[in-house]
């Protein structure tokens, strides 16, 4: 199946580059059509298409004159060129789109963003002009344009004037706004600045946690220090996991100042601008401009690590784990909160390349280094160390946490759970049952756990009734989750009741075709339904999975000699 998807890829790819070459004037055909410059055209786009920025980017430049008559390709270049970090190469190659009547929305958002890094705002304000007339595939662009042309102009406004102008932005960006109002009155040293950084925050049906950041940085700009320590540790208290506070915090203990924002320094604020637009393109799988815009932001802020963190998630989320390590690697030595954070994204990364025992000994030292953990931090280890089967270690972390904390903390259910899996899996099912319960004490609409005891009670031939119940629920609150489909399948099972269960592991194989377990289960019911040729197929069928474990590999070998 995934021969096939690559094959179809590729079939795609060629077609694409073989329509692109045919539509050439017949003036372009003889520089462009040999073999050479095809097969660096289609080797730069299917690179492209697979993020891998730096190989494609190799591939276009042999190209150069291409974008006379293919706008397309000089785009592809520019985002190639941003996405490596090479942006003085990518305002070179804007300039030369210009003198050559090619420019694009990309060469003129390039040029304006390089003068407007250089204090040279009346030549931005040319390019920014530009981009709003232009049109766009994405309706962020807009968004952008119009914010870059505003802030461009704010030098030389006075605030109501530029107040003005904020407020005229499309109300579809209503969040947007409220956050650049809040910047709008920072950048120009307002008396209501605090106010507005309160009034956002007020707005309890969008998590702008993150804003929380830059008022703590406003405050100590100003003098208030004392102020700056109680929003931190609200915040913090509000939102425990969020790096950027919690690093703020760490540099503020040792003393060390944070200088890697100012909200009076015109480059950093539209710096924010890119990244709030790259995590929407970002939440949307749009990476490829996501990342454009990110680097955009890095040029114009190079100081500030957040944006790195955005860059490595996006290449996790689209495979590209080597990049993503690159990037985890350079962002630990920012600081204790991002060290940690990089060493878990680095173990995950490392567990999906099966290297389990390389992962173990990063996260380890990682948590070694730190000096005075918190919970969630050993709330993190243990989870991992449970999920790699380190049962025993798991348990001590987990009862550190239950100790520490009581029914109300939002962790309590999460570490009973947790807790709860790790007794069972050595065997120790009273301590097991106990924790689970509690996990559902405390937090009752949970249905994975519901899940995971009700399937443990089915086992075990206890509460089947019970369990039963308790699955129909989980089903309720996790409709389609094949998991949960045949634990309730195989609950009916149990009860005897064959048609049912039937048709509920008919659905969880279908969800999940390649899992042993799942496919036992359905073999079982077709067995008792009276399929029984059906059911040795398919008990046959988990004896070639690679996932069968040879506990499951010796039942099925009877029940194909003897039925059930």
């Amino acid at each position: 199946m995934i021969i096939f998807k690559v094959i179809f890829k590729l079939i795609l790819q060629l077609f694409f580059v073989t329509i692109f070459f045919s539509t050439l004037h017949a003036r372009n055909v003889d520089k462009f059509e040999n073999g050479e410059n095809v097969a660096n055209y289609f080797t730069g786009i299917l690179l492209f298409n697979d993020n891998k920025y730096g190989e494609s980017y190799k591939f276009l430049k042999k190209l150069d004159g291409l974008e006379n008559k293919h706008s397309n390709y000089s785009s592809r270049y520019l985002f190639s060129l941003i996405n490596s970090g090479k942006f003085n190469e990518a305002y070179n190659y804007s300039r030369k789109l210009e003198i050559r009547k090619s420019a694009n929305f990309e060469s003129d958002l390039i040029i304006g963003i390089y003068y407007l890094k250089n204090g040279k705002h009346e030549l931005a304000h040319r390019y920014f002009s530009k981009l709003k007339k232009r049109k766009s595939n994405f309706f962020l662009n807009d968004f952008v344009s119009i914010s870059l042309l505003n802030w461009n102009s704010f030098k030389s406004l006075d605030l109501n004037s530029a107040q003005k102008k904020i407020n005229g932005i499309n109300p579809k960006f209503e969040n947007l706004k409220a956050i650049q109002n809040v910047f709008l009155h920072c950048f120009y040293k307002s008396k209501k600045t605090e106010f507005f950084f309160e009034n956002l925050f007020a707005d309890k049906n969008s998590n702008f946690s993150r804003y929380n950041y830059f008022y703590a940085l406003y405050l100590s700009s100003i003098g208030k220090f004392d102020k700056e320590k109680k929003i931190l540790k609200k915040a913090i208290k509000q939102y425990p996991r969020n790096l950027l506070l919690n690093q703020y915090k760490l540099d503020l203990d040792n003393n060390k100042p944070v200088k890697n924002f100012n909200c009076q320094n015109l480059s950093h604020v539209i710096a924010e601008i890119f990244y709030i637009t790259a995590n929407a393109l970002a939440s949307q799988q749009i990476y490829s401009l996501s990342n454009f815009y990110l680097n955009i932001s890095k040029f114009l802020n190079d100081n500030f690590h957040s944006f790195d963190t955005l860059l490595a998630e996006n290449f996790y989320n689209i495979d590209n784990l080597g990049q993503a390590k690159k990037i985890y690697s350079a962002v630990s030595n920012k600081g204790s909160a991002y060290h940690w954070y990089a060493a878990k994204q680095s173990a995950n990364i490392l567990i999906q390349e099966k290297k389990e025992k390389q992962a173990l000994k990063i996260l380890k030292r990682a948590y070694n280094k730190i000096p005075e953990k918190n919970i969630y931090e050993k709330y993190d280890y243990a989870k991992f160390l449970k999920s790699n089967e380190r049962f025993e270690e798991s348990i001590k972390l987990y009862s550190d946490i239950i100790e520490n904390i009581d029914i109300n903390h939002t962790l309590y259910p999460k570490a009973t759970d947790g807790r709860g899996v790790a007794y069972e899996r050595i065997g120790e099912w009273d301590k097991a049952e106990k924790d689970l319960l509690s996990s559902l004490h405390a937090s009752p609409d949970q249905a994975y756990v519901i899940n995971y005891l009700a399937y443990s009670w089915i086992e075990q031939g206890v509460k089947i009734k019970k369990s039963l119940e308790m699955l129909q629920k989980a089903n309720e609150l996790r409709s389609n989750d094949p998991y949960i489909i045949d634990s309730l399948g195989w609950a009916y099972f149990k009860l005897k009741k064959y048609n049912e269960s039937k048709k509920y592991l008919q659905s969880a194989v279908k969800l999940l075709p390649a899992d042993p377990t799942v496919n036992d289960h359905y073999g079982d019911a077709l067995w008792m339904n009276g399929n029984k040729i059906q059911a040795r197929y398919y008990w046959k069928y988990v004896l070639n999975l690679e996932d069968t474990e040879k506990d499951l590999k010796e039942s099925i070998k009877i029940k194909l000699i003897s039925g059930l």
